[in-house]
């Protein structure tokens, strides 16, 4: 992109473009209060997630965890705790293997 200034009359196209839209009051409304809205999650910042190691194994205990307690209690919230839980540890577990076979 060019520092240079813009012509002169294309300067005062754009300076009249600009006073025009500035007494629209609406829309300078509308753009004062203008915020990014979530439709969800940010696809592209979970696909580009890379756990560190010591993520994937404090997971992968606490995964161990809830299953042995789970399998030992037979309480239904450790058993949702861990179906929460695991997902992650597999998800995160993988992604670490991916950029390690990548780096490797």
């Amino acid at each position: 992109m060019s520092t240079n200034r813009l012509p002169e009359h294309e300067q005062r196209i754009l300076d009249e473009i600009e006073r025009a839209l500035s007494r629209d009051r609406r829309l300078v409304r509308r753009l004062r209060t203008v915020r990014r809205r979530r439709r969800g999650p940010d696809l592209s910042r979970v696909a580009a997630y890379a756990p560190r190691p010591w993520t994937v194994v404090v997971l992968l205990a606490v995964a161990a965890a809830l299953l042995t307690a789970g399998a030992v209690t037979s309480r239904p919230g450790v058993i949702w705790a861990f179906a929460a839980v695991w997902p992650l540890t597999l998800y995160a577990a993988f992604r670490l293997l991916c950029r390690r076979m990548r780096a490797g």
